[in-house]
C-alpha cells in the first residue's frame, strides 16, 4: 500500500504544465513584419533575433527599464521579474527600439534611446483585436459587426451595421465559440479577420446560425449572486437539416464598402473552415479557400475575387473516407499559391500524405514528395530556386512520428535531409520564408532552439534549456515505446512514466492517460507531447502512467487513420490494452491487474467507454467533459469521422447504451455551463447508470466551462484522490492546489511564478 503525503500532492502540482513550462521554456517566435526579425520571450527576458546578422541579443536593456518603471510607477520592479503585460513592438511611426507595455494597470513606453519609462494615453490592443500589417489599424468585432479603430487618434469606424443575432461577422458557430469561457473573464467571444498585406481591406466571413435549434445552460450559482441564469445557445446535430452556413466577404476600410462571395453559403460543422483562407499577392490580389461537404469526402480550393465575389474551384480531390487537408485537424493547411499561378497541394491520395504540384491551368499534376511517410509541413517556398522546405515524419528509425527538416525541388528531384539525427524537429518559418526556427527535442532532451538556414546551416543559437529543474522535484523522463496492436501484426508507439522514487522490486498500478478521438496524435516523440504534465503529475504520485496512439488516430498513414471510421466508438481501446499486457510482460513491476484511465473530452468519452466495455481490464476511471453520446454531439464527429447517421449508428457510438457493462469505480466530471459539450452527455450516462442500477460517482462544476480553466486546480485534486484512492488503496492526504496560474504576459490573469 502507497501511503502519500502533503509533500508527494506538491511536488506532483510543481509537474503541471503552467509551472513545468516555466522550468523548461520553448522558443515561439513572433515575426516581426516582413520577417526578417523575430521576438520570443523566455519567463520574463524579451529576446529579438536577426538571422542575417546572427545576432541574437534583448529585445531591451532589462536592467535599465526596471530601474525606470520603479522610478516612475513608484513600484519596485526586478530585472528578472518584469511585470509587463500586452508588450508591443514594431509600433508605427516609432523607432525600432520602442516598446510599449501594461504594468501596474498603466500604458508605457520605452526605448533603450530615450532611456526614461514614460505613461501614454494609448490604450493596449484588447483580446481579440487584429493589428493591421502597417499597424496602423486594429480591427474587431463589437455585436457581431466589424469595427477598425485609428491607433493614431483612437477612433473608431464601423464598417458594417447589418449584423443581427445568429447572423453576424467573424463569429464562430456558437459551440465552438467559447462563450462561458470568455464570460468567466468578464470578455465577448473573439471575431475572426483578416487584413490584406497592403492594410487596405479585411477578410471576414459572415456566419449564419439563424433557426437552428437551442439548447440551454443554467448557471446555478452567478457571480452577483441572486437566482440561476438562462444561457441559450444554437447548438445543431448530427443528422440535422439545418446547420450553420457560411459566405465570404471583403470590406474595404477606406471606401466602406463590401464585396460578397456570389455563390451558395457553405455548410460549416467545424470552425476550421473558417480559419482556411488566406490572402495572395503582394498587395491581396486574390483570396484562396478551402471549402469541404458536410461528410468531407471532398475538399475544393477556391480562388474568390475580392474586386467582384466571384469565386472559382481551381482543385478538388475526392475520397471514401475525409479528405483532409492536413495531417492533424486544426494545423495549417498545406495548401499554397505560388505567384507563377501554380498550387502546391497535400493530398493521402497514395496513402501517404505527399505534396503534389499543379500547374496554373490545372492540366498537369506533378507529385512532388512520395514514400512511406507523410510530409507534416510546409515551411517556405522559394519560387526563384523552385524549391521547398518541408517537415516529414518516419524517416529515421523506426518511428513514424520522429520528425526532420528537408527540402525538395518542385519537380521532386533533389530531396535533401537537413537534419540528420535521431531528435524530434518542430519547426517553423515566417511566412516570407529566408531561414527556419528548429525545435529539437527528444521525451528526454528538452527543446534545443536555432535558426538554421537554407542550406541546414545554424544561424544564430538560441536556447537549451536543461532538465535539472524538473530533475529536482523526482522527474525523470518516460520512455518511448513500441507495442503489437491488438490485430497482431500493427505497431502502435506510446509514451511510459515511471513513478517517482522508482523502485524495480515494486509493483505499481497503472494509470493511462487518454484522449483516443482521431483527429489528432496524443504521444509523440518530442519532449512537449500533448498534454504535457498531467501524466508527470500521476507519476509523481506513485503511478506508472502510460499514453498510446492505437489505430485511427492522426500522423502516419491513410489507412492508419482510416482504421476508425466507422467504428469511433471503439477509439482502439482494444489496441491500448494489448500494448499495456505487452508492457505488463515487458516490466514485472507494472502491475496490470490495476490498471485505471483518465481524460478530457475525447479523452473523457475514451475514460467511460474503456470502464463499460472492458470492465475485466480497466477497474477505476475518471471521465471529464466526455462528449458520452457522440450521436447527440458536435455534427462533425460522426458525420465526418464516423460516417452513419443513421438511429444504428448513433447507438453504436453511445456510452449510456453500454451503461450496464459498468463494475468499477468511475467518476464523471462535468461542468454545468459546458457549451461544447453540453452536461447533458453526463447526465444521459448517469441516468443510464441508474437503470441499470449501477453505482457512479458524478462532480457537476458550478460555472465550469469546457475547458473548466478557472475551477481546473479542484478538479485536479479530485482526479487525483479518487485514483488514488481506488487504486493505491489508501486515503489520499488533506492537500489543496492552488488555481492554475494563466500564462506570463497574459492579459486576463497573473503570471505563473
Amino acid at each position: 500500500m502507497t501511503r502519500l503525503t502533503e509533500s508527494d500532492y506538491a511536488r506532483a502540482e510543481q509537474m503541471l504544465l503552467p509551472y513545468r513550462s516555466r522550468k523548461v521554456p520553448a522558443v515561439r517566435p513572433q515575426w516581426q513584419r516582413g520577417g526578417a526579425r523575430f521576438r520570443y520571450r523566455i519567463a520574463d527576458r524579451h529576446l529579438l533575433v536577426d538571422p542575417a546578422e546572427g545576432v541574437r541579443r534583448p529585445a531591451f536593456d532589462h536592467d535599465r527599464l526596471a530601474a525606470a518603471l520603479s522610478t516612475a510607477s513608484g513600484h519596485p520592479v526586478q530585472a528578472d521579474a518584469l511585470p509587463l503585460q500586452q508588450v508591443e513592438f514594431d509600433l508605427p511611426g516609432r523607432a525600432d527600439d520602442v516598446v510599449r507595455f501594461t504594468a501596474f494597470e498603466q500604458r508605457w513606453e520605452w526605448s533603450d534611446g530615450g532611456g526614461e519609462c514614460v505613461r501614454v494615453d494609448d490604450d493596449a490592443v484588447a483580446p481579440g483585436g487584429i493589428v493591421s500589417p502597417d499597424g496602423r489599424w486594429v480591427a474587431f468585432t463589437r455585436d457581431g459587426n466589424v469595427y477598425v479603430r485609428n491607433r493614431d487618434d483612437g477612433e473608431e469606424i464601423a464598417l458594417t451595421d447589418d449584423a443581427e443575432p445568429g447572423h453576424e461577422y467573424g463569429s464562430l458557430p456558437d459551440p465552438m465559440s467559447g462563450r462561458a469561457l470568455m464570460r468567466a473573464f468578464g470578455l465577448a467571444p473573439f471575431g475572426f479577420l483578416t487584413w490584406s498585406p497592403d492594410s487596405t481591406r479585411i477578410l471576414v466571413h459572415r456566419l449564419d446560425q439563424r433557426g437552428l435549434p437551442e439548447q440551454v445552460l443554467v448557471e446555478s450559482s452567478p457571480p452577483g449572486g441572486g437566482r440561476p441564469v438562462e444561457h441559450r445557445y444554437r447548438y445543431p446535430m448530427p443528422g440535422d437539416e439545418a446547420q450553420a452556413t457560411m459566405t465570404w466577404n471583403v470590406i474595404d476600410v477606406a471606401e466602406r464598402t463590401i464585396v460578397r462571395q456570389q455563390d451558395d453559403p457553405a455548410t460549416i460543422v467545424h470552425p476550421t473552415a473558417l480559419v482556411y483562407a488566406w490572402w495572395t499577392g503582394e498587395k491581396g490580389e486574390a483570396v484562396h479557400f478551402l471549402r469541404a461537404p458536410r461528410d468531407a469526402r471532398a475538399l475544393e480550393l477556391h480562388r474568390f475575387d475580392p474586386g467582384t465575389g466571384e469565386t472559382t474551384v481551381l482543385v478538388r480531390e475526392t475520397g471514401e473516407t475525409r479528405v483532409d487537408p492536413t495531417p492533424q485537424l486544426g494545423d495549417p493547411p498545406m495548401a499554397r499559391v505560388l505567384d507563377s499561378g501554380e498550387i502546391l497541394w497535400w493530398s493521402q491520395r497514395d496513402g501517404w500524405g505527399h505534396l503534389y504540384l499543379y500547374s496554373a491551368d490545372g492540366s498537369e499534376v506533378t507529385q512532388v514528395t512520395r514514400g512511406q511517410w507523410p510530409v507534416r509541413s510546409v515551411l517556405w517556398v522559394d519560387e526563384e530556386r523552385r524549391q521547398l522546405w518541408f517537415v516529414a515524419a518516419g524517416l529515421v528509425g523506426d518511428d513514424p512520428y520522429l520528425r526532420q527538416i528537408c527540402r525538395i525541388g518542385l519537380d521532386g528531384s533533389g530531396f535533401t535531409r537537413l537534419t540528420e539525427d535521431d531528435l524530434d524537429h518542430d519547426a517553423t518559418s515566417p511566412p516570407e520564408g529566408g531561414y527556419l526556427v528548429d525545435r529539437a527535442s527528444s521525451v528526454s532532451v528538452a527543446p534545443r532552439s536555432r535558426v538554421l538556414g537554407g542550406d541546414g546551416q545554424v544561424l544564430v543559437e538560441l536556447e537549451a534549456p536543461g532538465t535539472e529543474a524538473l530533475a529536482a522535484l523526482g522527474w525523470s523522463p518516460p520512455e518511448r515505446f513500441t507495442a503489437t496492436a491488438a490485430d497482431g501484426r500493427t505497431l502502435v508507439y506510446g509514451l511510459l512514466w515511471r513513478p517517482h522514487g522508482f523502485d524495480p522490486e515494486r509493483r505499481y498500478p497503472i494509470v493511462e492517460h487518454i484522449y483516443g478521438a482521431p483527429q489528432v496524435y496524443r504521444a509523440g516523440p518530442g519532449f512537449d507531447s500533448p498534454h504535457s504534465g498531467e501524466p508527470e503529475a500521476f507519476a509523481a504520485l506513485g503511478f506508472a502512467v502510460v499514453a498510446i496512439d492505437g489505430r485511427g488516430t492522426a500522423g502516419r498513414s491513410k489507412a492508419f487513420g482510416d482504421h476508425s471510421y466507422g467504428n469511433l466508438a471503439d477509439g482502439a481501446l482494444d489496441d491500448h490494452i494489448a500494448a499495456i499486457r505487452e508492457l505488463g510482460h515487458r516490466y514485472p513491476w507494472l502491475d496490470t491487474g490495476r490498471v485505471g484511465i483518465t481524460g478530457h473530452s475525447g479523452g473523457g468519452y475514451a475514460t467511460a467507454r474503456a470502464l463499460l466495455a472492458h470492465p475485466d481490464f480497466f477497474s477505476v476511471g475518471v471521465s471529464v467533459a466526455g462528449n458520452h453520446d457522440p450521436g447527440f454531439y458536435l455534427p462533425m464527429w460522426a458525420e465526418q469521422y464516423h460516417g452513419d447517421v443513421s438511429d444504428e449508428g448513433k447507438r453504436a457510438i453511445s456510452t449510456p447504451a453500454i451503461a450496464a457493462g459498468l463494475t468499477g469505480k468511475l467518476l464523471l466530471i462535468h461542468g454545468e455551463l459546458d457549451d461544447n459539450v453540453h452536461p447533458y452527455h453526463t447526465l444521459r450516462l448517469v441516468n443510464a447508470l441508474i437503470d441499470a442500477d449501477r453505482d457512479v460517482d458524478l462532480l457537476i462544476v458550478p460555472g465550469g466551462e469546457h475547458s473548466l480553466l478557472l475551477k481546473m486546480h479542484h478538479v485536479q485534486r479530485r482526479t487525483w484522490d479518487y485514483l488514488v484512492r481506488h487504486l493505491h488503496g489508501t486515503e489520499p492526504p488533506v492537500y489543496r492546489l492552488a488555481p492554475l496560474p494563466l500564462p506570463p504576459g497574459s492579459a486576463l490573469g497573473p503570471a505563473a511564478p
